[in-house]
């Protein structure tokens, strides 16, 4: 993985992510939670950050991590399928773990969803594990469509 630079997004640069979700498939809410505004707090935030993967200057992998106190969630891991394939999303989960670590944090979690066969398989190579005994379930103030 040769020519890839790995790090934190400044607020003023998260508006690069948005279309590398848009190229990687990403379910993602550009009017909600994932609104260049909310990102920008995240990128600000000391419970959260955003990596960039670039690739001579260019954004071409993000991923969001945010630490509730005793977990690291990984969010988010996209990579433009123009780079895919490349050990890129399998670096930007590793960098996100070494930023939750240097936090004192040693666990690590994330949601997939179903129809996502590819970070699935992508993170139980990265050996995590998949918890089939505990269900997701959630509740949200705004309407939301997923």
């Amino acid at each position: 993985m040769s020519g890839i630079e790995i790090r934190p997004l400044r607020a003023d640069e998260v508006h690069l992510v948005p279309p590398i979700w848009d190229a990687a498939g990403l379910h993602y809410r550009p009017e909600g939670r994932d609104s260049i505004e909310f990102l920008e707090r995240e990128a600000s935030d000391e419970r959260s950050f955003i990596l960039g993967a670039f690739e001579a200057g260019n954004l071409v992998g993000a991923a969001v991590g945010t630490d509730d106190g005793r977990k690291g969630w990984i969010n988010r891991v996209a990579v433009h399928p123009n780079r895919a394939r490349r050990g890129i999303g399998r670096a930007l989960i590793r960098s996100c773990e070494a930023a939750f670590r240097e936090r004192g944090i040693g666990v690590f979690a994330l949601l997939i969803f179903s129809d996502n066969e590819a970070s699935r398989a992508l993170f139980i190579s990265e050996g995590y594990i998949e918890r089939p005994d505990v269900s997701y379930l959630r509740k949200a103030d705004a309407s939301d469509d997923w």
